[in-house]
């Protein structure tokens, strides 16, 4: 079957497979690496990516689903060859141990940037519920996300540095 979309801004068309999974069809098949397949049960969000401006567990979508979308993974976060405000920040605050969930991480905040004005530490932690850190490193993760807030919404009192 022939799928056709729009994947971090560029048209893109492929036969693939009836079943073949997006995650698959995103790595094996456009050569984009950055979003990882993680658990393939759809718990984990490593494979998360932006369809149509919404969040989706890439592992639980197959890539006909996906036929005429728009697709934003973590390539298509950055813009001429600089990191995003979202990439900067999990730069800045130590959010990347381990590295295996930052894609689905990153990919989920540029989510919650668009979608919401300002969270509370509390409501990202509920927000990013079902991206999870196997590292456990969420207090580093939710600073970047809070700092993310910052340098894209701005905010009274911005705080520096740490």
């Amino acid at each position: 079957m022939k799928v056709k979309l729009r994947i971090n801004g560029e048209e893109r068309e492929a036969d693939v497979e009836p079943r073949l999974l997006l995650v698959h069809f995103i790595r094996d098949v456009l050569k984009l690496k950055g979003t990882h397949v993680g658990c393939e049960t759809g718990h984990c969000g490593a494979c998360t990516v932006l369809m149509d401006g919404k969040p989706i567990k890439s592992c639980q979508v197959f890539a006909v689903q996906a036929d005429g979308t728009e697709i934003i993974t973590v390539e298509g976060l950055e813009r001429d060859g600089k990191l995003s405000v979202e990439q900067q920040a999990f730069v800045d605050n130590f959010a990347i141990q381990c590295g295996y969930c930052t894609p689905g991480m990153l990919v989920m905040t540029r989510y919650l940037l668009g979608k919401y004005e300002k969270l509370s530490r509390e409501e990202i932690r509920e927000k990013i519920h079902g991206n999870y850190c196997m590292c456990t490193g969420y207090v580093q993760i939710i600073n970047a996300i809070e700092d993310a807030f910052r340098r894209a919404k701005g905010s009274e009192g911005k705080e520096t540095g740490s």
